[in-house]
């Protein structure tokens, strides 16, 4: 971790403490600062780095061979398309390999450059790894130019400077601007994204934190009409609406800063009877809605191979997860009820209230991260709806 370059250097990652990874630059030149935090799924990149839950963070893939299937303009998982609302850099240990899939239209590097991202190859992502699990998530400069020319004080400079996301209010850049419809459904073997029905069972308005295209799907393919309003969103203007359920999406940042306005409309939505169900950010929304608190974790949970045990039936789902704040379990108040729990670190995974059809979690259902193991929640909010008829 020299701070004299290397012959070769074309990227670095220069960390608030003085630390300075270098390598070699990979997609867009110039340079991001964010929150460095590691993922540990084998699969799922461009998932991962179109993710708007990522906003303002910097990805290090802890698995070494990234980029064997490509990208293409079907798997991206944000609304807007913009790296500006998803992961702000991305550090791979080796080089992204060539695509080998029937699906990809571009390879890896030259989709990131396109998109502005920016990435760095070549360093010990297994020490990077092993750093943020003893001291935590840093923040950091990953920077690429292909002439290898870097001030890595004023890089080092910047990355203290930058004040992190603890009271950082994003999902407001995330959100959608103006109301729609998603009508796509899960994609299967062959057929591809499937159509919406012509006819829904359900209305259904999404919340939009910073949502991903594949919560709109599953809500889809359980017959809903998904309509997705900004996250400002007046309680009183989702209500005229008259859904047979709510759901908050995911999103980036610190939910009590977001909560600032989402909050009061929150509670306004659960004290009107509809079903409402909260996934990640809308949990952790919901959470402090009902009387809970949120705190920031020391490295976050951030991979698609997370056992989180269903206490309602007592199965054990294999889950992505993807959240650096976490719901304080201790601060629960009645009547909620604790349903999930992550079997990692006991962290609090999901609440629901007993007397209301409302409830929550903190993993990501629509997700595949191998299995399908929580989309089930969606048919349970289904039920919710069914039951409100």
């Amino acid at each position: 971790m020299s701070r004299e370059l290397l012959p070769g250097c074309t990227g670095v990652l220069a960390l608030a403490d003085g630390t300075i990874l270098q390598g070699v630059g990979v997609g867009a030149a110039g340079e991001a600062v964010g929150e460095v935090c590691f993922n540990t799924a084998m699969t799922g990149y461009q998932e991962i780095l179109t993710d708007p839950s990522y906003m303002a963070q910097i990805v290090a893939f802890t698995f070494p061979h990234i980029g064997n299937v490509g990208t293409n303009v079907m798997d991206i998982e944000q609304m807007s398309g913009s790296a500006e609302t998803a992961a702000r850099g991305a550090i791979f240990r080796d080089l992204p390999t060539a695509p080998a899939n029937w699906r990809a239209d571009s390879d890896l590097a030259t989709w990131m450059t396109r998109r502005g991202v920016v990435g760095l190859a070549g360093v010990d992502t297994r020490a990077l790894t092993r750093s943020i699990r003893e001291h935590g998530m840093p923040h950091g400069v990953i920077a690429h130019n292909p002439e290898g020319k870097f001030d890595l004080d004023a890089l080092v400079a910047k990355a203290k400077a930058w004040a992190g996301l603890v009271g950082l209010d994003l999902a407001k850049d995330a959100t959608c601007l103006q109301p729609f419809v998603y009508d796509e459904g899960l994609w299967s073997w062959e057929e591809g994204y499937a159509k919406a029905a012509a006819k829904p069972k359900y209305e259904v308005v999404v919340v939009d934190y910073g949502v991903k295209r594949n919560i709109l799907r599953a809500l889809t393919s359980v017959g809903a009409r998904a309509t997705v309003v900004p996250a400002s969103t007046s309680a009183e203007d989702i209500l005229a609406r008259k859904p047979d359920g709510i759901l908050l999406s995911n999103g980036p940042g610190d939910p009590a800063a977001t909560g600032e306005y989402a909050v009061p409309e929150i509670r306004k939505l659960v004290e009107s009877g509809t079903p409402v169900f909260g996934i990640c950010l809308g949990h952790q929304m919901l959470s402090l809605a009902l009387g809970a608190k949120t705190v920031k974790m020391d490295q976050g949970h951030h991979g698609a191979n997370h056992p989180v045990k269903d206490l309602t039936t007592g199965k054990v789902e294999i889950v992505s997860m993807n959240h650096g704040f976490t719901v304080d379990r201790a601060s629960l108040p009645e009547p909620v009820t604790e349903t999930h729990v992550s079997l990692f670190d006991g962290t609090n995974a999901g609440i629901a209230l007993k007397d209301r059809p409302v409830f929550s979690v903190q993993h990501h259902p629509e997700a595949s991260p191998g299995p399908t193991d929580s989309l089930y929640l969606f048919e349970r909010f289904a039920g919710f709806m069914d039951g409100k008829k």
